[in-house]
């Protein structure tokens, strides 16, 4: 179903017109060069990565995450196969603290609960129009043991409640530079090794996209996470991550028992799991012979519903998986090499972006968080923020009128936010800018569906034809984008009539482009229920209903699935 989905459709809709422009023999030049910034985005096959760190950094890391695509889909048994998936967009940002400031809540995905002292740097959001991933480029030093402090710790911050110290850029030539005091007891944590961690968490549930419990999610990408690329070509993977035996001996093994059967989930920032104890544990079973069938058989049965506590009796005796667990840890454990040709994960393309771009590369990231309203008594909050935030942009955007970037921004976050006539006003401030706009033509159809949806209902088939419209244009120009397709699909099931055919297939575009976006799959779900195709619905309900990671969509899918007949 890889089609211009909506082509069909748009023969039989009324386009408004497209307002004409005089010409006569000379030129007309509009604005002027752009000034340019310090931020820069590679793209390879597989992903697009921005930065506004060194040049070279850049190259290294997005070349390294194109590498460890071919060694997944390698290992896992995708290379070769057709590949429909969009590519994951990644931002590298400054220090923890200019991460932290932008409070990127990880709504769909969350690591942990980690013990207090491994603070999460890393964002990801399997979002409806392609995936996103964020983490902080500095490195960073986990203190286990302050020992005795140092007068002279000259510039640096400690941050006493987390011992986070922060480090140097990627790359760091002296990562023992840090020590601060006498006899304290630190390990690193790089990272560049979080986003190598995240893109292979990403590869899972992008590939292989059913349930998994958080805690193999959080051990796959860890035994990536340490992936060194030779100068020789050759990537190797699976290594002990730096400081592996510092840390269990401190915290101690932890029950596999309570892992397994997902007990550990509640602790909170008290459990003494950590992600070393999530390396050690599915390093094992991924590396080990014996039980790679029962991590197989574990992982089958949580997918179809069966729950932690039944599926964990693949493994058989949990004393015996305990104390083979403890054993591998205190063992020499095993690490793979992969030699490849070169010319399969080619070196990115990078380009600069001028200032007017850049300027809104966070604000991108911070949409999701911002207009993702949760239920019941936390909503309040998020609205007054997400309000706040609004009036922000808005003024950023009103400094950029003829920046494209900044006006699909805005719109997009009004659109999402219901203010129709917001919306409407910034896609059209786009389409001054560009009047083929993908992105402003569907915005423009959404804000256009939100109003008739709203409006006289003797009105409302009219209105909606010509919202439709411009959803149709924007499918037109960009086939492949996910936003028209959903938009359209939307604009039926939101009126409460049946979407036709071409707007389901353009669903089901859409989830096979971005496989673990969990709203295309429940909308998906609803549909094949409605048709009465059970099978078809909870197979595809499942992934988010079961889903490690408590997304605001599981309880709609958990709703769904409880609601249909065996």
């Amino acid at each position: 179903m890889r089609l211009a989905i909506l082509a069909a459709a748009a023969l039989l809709l009324p386009l408004p017109a497209l307002a004409q422009t005089a010409q006569d023999d000379g030129i007309v030049v509009q604005g002027s060069l752009e000034k340019m910034s310090d931020w820069r985005v590679a793209e390879t096959d597989h992903v697009i990565v921005y930065s506004n760190g060194s040049e070279a950094e850049l190259k290294r890391i997005s070349h390294n995450l194109e590498r460890l695509h071919l060694l997944l889909s390698i290992l896992l048994g995708t290379h070769g196969r057709p590949d429909p998936t969009l590519k994951l967009r990644v931002t590298l940002i400054g220090d923890t603290a200019e991460f932290d400031a932008m409070d990127l809540r990880n709504l769909r995905s969350r690591q942990g609960p980690f013990a207090r002292a491994f603070p999460i740097q890393r964002y990801y959001d399997p979002r409806e129009d392609g995936a996103v991933m964020a983490g902080s480029r500095i490195d960073q030093r986990i203190t286990l043991d302050r020992g005795v402090s140092l007068a002279n710790l000259g510039s640096r911050e400690v941050n006493l409640e987390t011992g986070l110290v922060e480090s140097t850029l990627f790359g760091s030539s002296n990562p023992n530079g840090m020590d601060a005091a006498i006899n304290q007891v630190t390990v690193p944590l790089s990272a560049e090794g979080r986003i190598y961690g995240g893109f292979a968490q990403h590869f899972l549930l992008t590939y292989f996209p059913m349930a998994y419990p958080r805690w193999y999610l959080d051990g796959f990408g860890e035994i990536f996470a340490t992936i060194k690329v030779r100068e020789d070509g050759k990537i190797e993977y699976g290594r002990a991550p730096e400081g592996l035996r510092k840390v269990t001996d401190w915290f101690r093994t932890y029950p596999v028992r309570d892992v397994l059967n997902g007990n550990y989930l509640k602790a909170g920032s008290r459990t003494r799991w950590t992600p070393y104890h999530a390396w050690v544990l599915a390093h094992y079973l991924f590396f080990s012979e014996e039980r790679k069938g029962q991590l197989q058989a574990y992982l089958a049965a949580y997918s179809r519903g069966e729950g932690l506590e039944k599926a964990a009796q693949a493994f058989g005796d949990p004393g015996k998986l305990a104390s083979d667990v403890a054993r591998y840890d205190n063992s020499k454990v095993p690490w793979e090499r992969l030699t490849y040709p070169p010319e399969l994960a080619a070196e990115p393309i990078i380009r600069q972006l001028t200032r007017g771009q850049a300027a809104f590369v966070k604000g991108r990231l911070e949409l999701g968080s911002r207009t993702t309203i949760p239920e019941g008594p936390a909503a309040t909050p998020a609205i007054a923020a997400r309000d706040r935030w609004l009036v922000k942009l808005r003024g950023d955007a009103g400094r950029y009128p003829t920046n494209l970037d900044a006006q699909l921004l805005l719109a997009e976050a009004e659109c999402r936010s219901a203010n129709a006539a917001e919306c409407l006003a910034a896609a059209d401030r786009a389409l001054a800018v560009d009047g083929n706009s993908a992105g402003a033509l569907n915005w423009k159809g959404v804000a256009l569906t939100q109003q008739a949806l709203a409006g006289p209902s003797p009105e409302r088939a009219q209105r909606l034809r010509t919202a439709r419209g411009f959803i149709v244009r924007a499918n037109r120009i960009d086939s492949e984008a996910a936003g028209p397709l959903l938009s359209y699909y939307r604009s039926f099931a939101d009126a409460g009539e049946a979407p036709p055919e071409v707007a389901l297939e353009g669903l089901l575009k859409v989830v096979d482009t971005i496989p673990a976006a969990p709203g295309p799959r429940i909308m998906l779900g609803e549909a094949f229920a409605r048709q009465g195709n059970g099978e078809a619905a909870r197979r595809t309900l499942r992934s988010v209903a079961e889903s490690g990671y408590d997304s605001p969509e599981k309880a709609k899918a958990q709703t769904l699935l409880g609601s249909m007949p065996e």
